[in-house]
């Protein structure tokens, strides 16, 4: 933990502590959810790299999250028709997801489905050991796959100081392969270093012309730049009259509108969490079945306060 947030947490222990109450004792934020229109699987923790800052502590040894089956994933499909859930969007994430043995069969059920896919990549030997598949799919499906490939920066120097040496050139290959073969794609970008919004934008338009890349860099769909996340860092708790104070629509947030499946190792059955960024934290676990997790969210994290409602994060194309 970070000496500033050692300080922070002693000088004020209550903070993100109770879930009804802030610790100046005002009524902290919850999220209803409005209607499930993304569900996320996060299909396993192993991953090809060890990332700086990983959102989800991925690397190839981490299996806290252990690989979803595609018999798991049917369970949700089918509970999704049951309901009659608005769900029009299925987001797969990691780890890196063509890690998993079974991703191929994943996606083909859920395409099969009349889903539209959102799949999380790095675009790295594990997606390119699948390309046959690939190809298949998006020969079967076309625009209802996208693939989001993550490129941190534009920069070879910066991107590999977050994702290690030698991993530039395997994603601008990936990438490049993914474009010539014309699938769905778009990009998901970092703004930890510090640069504003223009300048980043600027830098990832010359990046994709410099590789033939045809992506709109102005197109924050195609383009995300996504907050940084430090559970260590000093954020405010948001309250109940945050909505009105920051201008922010609580129907804007995450858990408004999407779940993560998750199968925490150990577990016989996946769980549901509220987010896709809090896997690991038991307060965000809302049961075995998507009728189970339909209950409101309070927002009791660090990442809640700086990803979402300060930082504006969005994970799926849908919302």
């Amino acid at each position: 933990m970070a000496a500033g947030f050692q300080s922070a947490v002693l000088e004020n222990p209550a903070k993100f502590s109770d879930p009804c109450t802030t610790a100046k004792g005002v009524k902290r934020a919850h999220i209803e959810l409005r209607e499930l229109n993304t569900l996320w699987f996060n299909t396993g923790t192993l991953c090809n790299l060890s990332c700086l800052n990983c959102y989800i502590e991925s690397t190839p040894i981490n299996d806290r999250l252990v690989y979803l089956s595609k018999d798991e994933v049917a369970v949700y499909l089918d509970e999704i028709r049951d309901l009659g859930l608005a769900t029009k969007e299925i987001g797969i994430t990691g780890g890196e997801p063509f890690m998993n043995p079974e991703i191929l069969e994943i996606m083909e059920l859920i395409l099969q489905r009349g889903f539209e896919l959102l799949i999380l990549t790095n675009a790295m030997r594990p997606m390119m050991k699948c390309e046959q598949g690939l190809l298949r799919l998006k020969e079967l499906y076309g625009s209802a796959m996208t693939i989001r490939i993550s490129v941190d920066h534009y920069g070879k120097k910066l991107h590999e100081e977050e994702r290690g040496p030698h991993s530039w050139e395997p994603v601008m290959k990936g990438l490049v392969w993914l474009s010539e073969n014309k699938f769905q794609i778009d990009v998901a970008g970092r703004t930890r270093w510090g640069e504003d919004e223009v300048e980043l934008r600027n830098g990832f338009q010359a990046m994709f012309k410099h590789y033939r890349i045809p992506i709109d860099a102005e197109d924050k769909k195609q383009l995300l730049l996504f907050p940084e996340m430090d559970e260590n860092a000093e954020v405010p708790e948001i309250t109940i009259d945050c909505w009105g104070i920051l201008g922010v629509d609580p129907n804007d947030m995450m858990c408004a509108s999407s779940r993560m499946v998750v199968k925490h190792k150990g577990d016989d059955k996946p769980s549901i969490m509220a987010c896709t960024l809090l896997a690991y934290d038991d307060q965000f676990n809302l049961g075995q079945s998507l009728e189970e997790a339909q209950r409101p969210v309070s927002l009791n994290h660090p990442h809640c306060a700086k990803f979402c409602v300060l930082g504006g994060g969005v994970c799926s194309v849908s919302e």
